[in-house]
C-alpha cells in the first residue's frame, strides 16, 4: 500500500489536532503517511519532502503548523500538489496561525480550514481525490448523505423534547 495523502505537522506536539485527518482517512480507507517536519529546525527535509512527494505518489498535502505557521506555505511553494493547511491552536488563539497560513502571496495558494479543524482538512482532501476517481466520489456522497442523516435524526430527537412554552 502506497499513501496517496501526507499528512505534516510542525512537531509532535500537533498530533493531537491532525490525527483528525488520520482518523478520517482510515474510516475511508485511504492510505496515508504521518510526518513532523519544521520549516524552521528542519528546512532541507522540507524541500526534500515538498520537491519528491509528487513522483512518490501523493496527491495531496495536508500541513499543520501553529504560531508562526510557515509550514504549509513553505510546501506549497515546492510542490504543484494541493497543499491544505491546518493552522494549530499555540498562541493568541490560533489566529496567527490562521493569519499566516490564509496570507499566502498570488501564485501559491495554500487551502486552509478552520483553527484546529484537521478533519476537515481530510474531508477537503478526500474530495479532491474523488474528482479523479469514481470509487471515493461514491464515498464521499455517502458521507454527506450520512451527515444529512444525522441532522434529520438531531431534528426528531429534538421534537421529543417537552417545554412549557415550545411550540414545535
Amino acid at each position: 500500500m502506497k499513501p496517496i495523502v501526507s499528512i505534516i505537522m510542525g512537531s509532535t506536539s500537533d498530533l493531537g489536532v491532525m490525527e483528525g485527518a488520520a482518523k478520517l482517512f482510515d474510516e475511508l480507507e485511504i492510505p496515508f503517511e504521518i510526518n513532523a517536519l519544521s520549516a524552521h529546525r528542519t528546512p532541507e527535509e522540507v524541500e526534500r519532502f515538498a520537491k519528491g512527494a509528487r513522483a512518490r505518489g501523493i496527491k495531496v498535502i495536508i500541513a499543520g503548523a501553529g504560531m508562526a505557521a510557515h509550514l504549509p506555505g513553505v510546501i506549497a511553494a515546492m510542490t504543484p500538489l494541493p497543499v491544505i493547511g491546518v493552522p494549530i491552536k499555540a498562541t493568541l488563539d490560533g489566529m496567527d496561525a490562521l493569519l499566516a497560513i490564509v496570507q499566502m502571496p498570488p501564485g501559491i495558494p495554500v487551502a486552509t480550514v478552520a483553527i484546529n479543524g484537521a478533519r476537515n482538512a481530510g474531508i477537503l482532501a478526500a474530495q479532491i481525490i474523488a474528482t479523479g476517481d469514481e470509487k471515493m466520489a461514491e464515498k464521499m456522497a455517502q458521507f454527506k448523505e450520512e451527515l444529512k442523516g444525522k441532522i434529520v435524526k438531531a431534528n426528531q430527537d429534538l421534537s421529543e423534547i417537552k417545554f412549557k412554552f415550545k411550540v414545535n
